[in-house]
């Protein structure tokens, strides 16, 4: 089973790749860019697995650059706070 076959799997992933990212000692800056271009990977190169990532394409085509800048950035504010809110 894929990390993006369930919306809360994917979730988790995203979590444990950023706190490995921050451990490293990545930039908010790099960790922000790195979201962009994963959001824009998805976007264009895989297929929606789940109604959450159908949204999310969607917003993201379209979204114009400053506009998926937030919803990457809005991404890592999630898995940010998921351990905060549970």
């Amino acid at each position: 089973m894929s990390v993006l076959d369930n919306f809360e799997s994917w979730k988790g992933f995203l979590a444990n790749k950023l706190e490995q990212a921050e451990s490293q000692g990545m930039s908010q800056q790099a960790v922000s860019n790195m979201a962009y271009e994963v959001g824009d990977y998805l976007a264009k190169g895989t297929e929606a697995k789940n109604n959450e990532e159908a949204v999310l394409r969607e917003l993201w085509n379209a979204a114009d650059t400053d506009e998926r800048h937030a919803l990457a950035n809005t991404m890592v504010k999630l898995v940010q706070n998921q351990g905060n809110t549970n």
